[in-house]
């Protein structure tokens, strides 16, 4: 009797301390998709703009950025737009290089009138974008930067396609996105897309479009940490220099 009850409790504890690191371990994942942009004029309400630069080549007079109202058939057809299609927008550019080569179009997050990088919230596991192709021989990236200051270049995928399509890119594991400091850079920045030509693809004209640019991430936060809302404290008041 007595090694039957040893043996009940033996692997009642064998259970909880399997069980416990598993409960753990689920406790510090929370994934939440979340837009970035979605080019509704929700952002602009915020003051977040785009600009469009070209490398060496670039025609003059371009690229030239527009909004446009609508938004992917497949994204009307999936409800997942609320309000009336007269709000929907979508923001598209149009480019023309002096020559083929390797030339590249960036499509760059602003603020204030100046470039600006966008925090991303929580750890970062994905990106995906709605984007309009021409069939074009051209590559799409995104551009982030790490919570150490460095640049990384994300391969979103080729733009040789006809049309709306959803296009995702996974964060590499690598890419360090919180710091062992509390206090220091704990999140991944938005730097901006790129669109590289192809060196033998005509490049005489032509357009891309965008939409719903939004983020998968880790929401979780670690709320054990005694103090863990001091790691963003600001010292000086805003618009205050340093003495």
């Amino acid at each position: 009797m007595k090694q039957g009850c040893f043996m009940v409790a033996g692997f009642a504890l064998t259970c909880a301390f399997l069980v416990s690191p598993l409960a753990a371990q689920r406790s510090k994942v929370n994934y939440q998709a979340y837009f970035i942009d979605d080019f509704d004029g929700a952002s602009e309400d915020q003051g977040l703009a785009w600009r469009a630069a070209g490398s060496k080549f670039i025609t003059k007079g371009f690229p030239i950025l527009k909004y446009f109202e609508g938004m992917p058939q497949a994204v009307r057809m999936a409800g997942s737009w609320q309000g009336k299609d007269k709000e929907a927008r979508f923001i598209g550019v149009e480019c023309k290089f002096n020559r083929q080569g390797n030339n590249w179009l960036d499509l760059i997050p602003t603020k204030g009138g100046s470039d600006y990088e966008i925090p991303l919230r929580g750890v970062v596991s994905g990106f995906d974008v709605w984007v309009w192709g021409a069939g074009y021989q051209y590559s799409l990236e995104a551009l982030v930067r790490d919570c150490t200051g460095r640049v990384h270049t994300l391969l979103i995928g080729n733009l040789d396609f006809q049309g709306w399509k959803n296009l995702s890119v996974s964060v590499p594991t690598h890419i360090p996105q919180t710091s062992r400091y509390l206090g220091s850079a704990q999140h991944l920045s938005f730097v901006g897309f790129r669109i590289r030509t192809s060196p033998s693809e005509r490049v005489d004209d032509f357009y891309v479009f965008f939409d719903q640019f939004k983020a998968l991430a880790n929401m979780h936060i670690d709320f054990t940490i005694d103090g863990h809302e001091l790691r963003n404290a600001q010292f000086k008041e805003e618009g205050e220099s340093a003495k």
